[in-house]
């Protein structure tokens, strides 16, 4: 799973990275997305940001990429709490 927040100043280069973001994960806040896919797909994923966005972002921006395993622990309040939960009805 791959966590990643960011933080990035034009209007127009943030828009277009959420919606990148948004194919591949689900936004947990704002800035912040959650991708659980395949190796292959996180590692495209990284690899997409790097050639394609890299290079527009600029110095007062900031992008944080979280590489997480299945063996992390996640702590969740409030709303989040209910995200992972299965809903089995009979």
């Amino acid at each position: 799973m791959l966590l990643v927040s960011y933080d990035i100043s034009d209007d127009k280069l943030r828009t277009s990275f959420a919606k990148f973001l948004s194919k591949y994960g689900n936004r947990l806040q704002y800035s912040i997305f959650e991708i659980r896919n395949s190796s292959r797909i996180l590692d495209s994923v990284k690899i997409k940001i790097e050639s394609s966005y890299s290079t527009k972002f600029g110095q007062s921006d900031s992008i944080m990429i979280f590489n997480l395993s299945k063996t992390c622990e996640i702590t969740k309040f409030g709303y989040a709490k209910n995200s992972d939960m299965d809903l089995i009805i009979l």
